[in-house]
């Protein structure tokens, strides 16, 4: 089965990117807006029980921390991809790198650029007049990351949380 690994930000974050989504994105109706720090991966039944296990270590090092979205940006030319660019922070690529390794360690496809996406499978010229107009907008958003899932994808490809981590040390 796939499973990745994603923060879901708020709902007023999300209604953001989906104002966006809704026309941009092609996988619109199969994921809520988010954020991946970790990329789809398969694993076995028998092996979700140790993977829950690492993640749930992982949560309780890293403290929730305040997330950033401060600028729209564009992967063209690598792909057609249009997104809502999120500030790195020490804690977010800790958080990343933490859920990147032991038992979830791989070669990673691409490199860590913390982001929204809003747009996705344009052509040419869409994507470029899409980000054209969005990159003289102006988004300065930032709020409080407490929490992060682990997904796994369904049959019909849309994805759905296995399970919600809280960061911090409980009390």
């Amino acid at each position: 089965m796939r499973y990745g690994i994603a923060i879901f930000p708020s709902k007023k974050l999300q209604d953001i990117a989906n104002s966006y989504r809704k026309r941009y994105d092609s996988r619109y109706a199969m994921i809520p807006p988010h954020l991946t720090l970790k990329e789809a991966f398969e694993a076995e039944e028998e092996d979700v029980k140790g993977i829950v296990k690492h993640i749930r270590n992982v949560a309780k090092e890293i403290a929730p921390f305040t997330m950033e979205v401060y600028k729209f940006s564009s992967f063209h030319p690598v792909t057609n991809t249009i997104y809502m660019k999120v500030r790195e922070t020490e804690e977010l690529s800790s958080l990343h790198e933490q859920l990147n390794s032991g038992i979830l360690a791989h070669n990673k496809k691409y490199q860590f650029v913390p982001h929204i996406t809003i747009g996705q499978d344009l052509d040419n010229d869409e994507c470029s007049d899409v980000y054209g107009r969005l990159r003289l907008e102006d988004i300065n958003h930032e709020e409080k990351v407490d929490r992060f899932s682990l997904l796994y994808q369904l049959e019909n490809g849309t994805w759905t949380a296995y399970e919600t981590f809280l960061l911090g040390k409980e009390e």
